[in-house]
């Protein structure tokens, strides 16, 4: 069924796919698209988007689709947002770009705010980017600058983007280190997730390695991203802070995936009660604009001046527009919006776990920020693709998880439409185990 011009239907209670995925007009663009784009670019399964509004996905065949992994957490604001789309539209109108080497008004408004949301009580000021992976790369300048340390320690199971340095603190897939060593010197990996594993800092690292005194950062997502959804044991980033705060170290929050009110507050941190040093940001907090940020305590970031960091599309006037925008709608409801909805989401999918315990052996997360762990990778990716041929898009996210990360705009029937279509996916691949 292809929908006529103009508004999308809303988001279906029972996705409309024809028979067979992917549809014709989507396997001729996939043979397209093989002979020209890199062959780099990670492809999870063959939708091809050309049309979204809130939950809803529509494909190159005019298949609808309940969008479920946003673009991996980008479209926090539902797929354009009207009143996202207005802001953009607007200001497209009066400038599109200039670089941030000059004093744009809506760049400064857009630091504002971040500061305004930062997790700190100090006062905080923000350098904008395009990406989360330049945000974390920021990060470790000015944790190194500020600090005049060398090493950083991130964590086994981390995800900080493929650029150099942030590929270097990455540690889920061997992958992303394949064939381009050395990485960035100075770089340790610690345990995840565990209080006990907070022994690793005193036994190991401090006592073997190097001391703590030569350690600028340790960077941790609150919540593991890429690294299968894992949410860590009470007090585990408590303890980080103490750590740091003994040894002078700054602990840098990677809130790529975790922040923009994914977990129902706006930084994922936050439902620890702990205060970082830098925050990193980007994904959601533009609605799918290319932007991010580094937030720092004010005594961080004016140790450095003009020239020590830079970016020439950092802050596009167009994305801050977005930002802008998707802040007051996250504060206006979308935050408490993912935290109730995350609670029905959890409630089924533990049900879906105790008819499938053999199968499914967690689910964990906060908010709207959920995996799902099987008992394989074979068995994951599986219950992926059973879900895509149904019309639900979910998303792997490690080697044994799939991440459900759906906008924050998502309702009660589309999460009841959700959960019903991914149990049948599971029962699927269940009957064939």
């Amino acid at each position: 069924m292809t929908q006529a011009p103009g508004k999308l239907a809303p988001a279906p209670v029972v996705p409309h796919v024809v028979t067979e995925l992917p549809g014709p007009r989507a396997r001729a663009h996939l043979d397209f698209d093989r002979r020209w784009t890199s062959p780099s670019v990670p492809r999870a399964y063959p939708v091809v988007p050309v049309r979204g509004e809130g939950c809803t996905i529509e494909d190159i065949d005019g298949n609808l689709f309940l969008d479920l992994n946003a673009g991996i957490a980008v479209a926090s604001t539902g797929h354009c947002h009207p009143n996202v789309v207005s802001a953009i539209q607007d200001q497209a109108g009066k400038l599109i770009h200039y670089s941030a080497d000059f004093y744009l008004p809506i760049y400064a408004e857009t630091c504002a705010e971040l500061a305004r949301l930062a997790p700190m009580k100090e006062k905080c000021r923000v350098f904008l980017t395009n990406s989360g992976t330049e945000a974390v790369e920021g990060a470790i300048k000015l944790a190194r600058f500020a600090t005049r340390r060398q090493y950083l320690v991130s964590f086994l199971g981390a995800f900080h983007g493929r650029s150099y340095g942030s590929v270097s603190l990455t540690a889920s897939k061997a992958k992303y280190h394949a064939g381009f060593g050395p990485m960035l010197p100075g770089v340790f990996h610690a345990p995840f997730g565990h209080v006990a594993d907070l022994r690793w800092f005193d036994e190991v690292l401090f006592d073997r390695l190097v001391p703590p005194s030569e350690v600028a950062a340790i960077v941790v997502e609150p919540i593991q991203g890429e690294g299968g959804y894992v949410v860590p044991e009470d007090g585990f980033l408590q303890g980080l802070r103490a750590i740091c705060d003994k040894h002078g170290i700054l602990l840098v929050a990677d809130e790529v995936q975790s922040g923009g009110g994914r977990t129902g507050k706006m930084w994922a941190i936050q439902n620890w009660d702990v205060e970082p040093d830098i925050v990193a940001t980007a994904k959601g907090i533009a609605s799918g604009m290319p932007l991010g940020a580094f937030i720092a305590r004010d005594s961080l970031m004016t140790l450095w001046g003009p020239g020590a960091h830079g970016t020439t599309y950092g802050g596009n006037p167009i994305a801050c527009a977005a930002a802008l925008e998707t802040i007051k709608l996250l504060e206006g409801g979308l935050m408490a919006n993912a935290a109730a909805r995350g609670d029905e989401l959890l409630a089924g999918l533990r049900a879906l776990q105790a008819r499938f315990p053999g199968l499914i052996r967690d689910v964990r997360g906060i908010g709207l920020m959920i995996g799902v762990e099987f008992d394989s990778h074979e068995h994951a990716a599986a219950v992926e693709w059973a879900s895509f041929q149904r019309g639900v898009l979910v998303l792997e996210a490690g080697h044994t998880v799939v991440r459900i990360s759906p906008p924050l705009v998502i309702t009660a029937a589309e999460v009841a439409t959700g959960l019903r279509i991914f149990g049948e996916a599971v029962a699927e691949v269940a009957a064939k185990a």
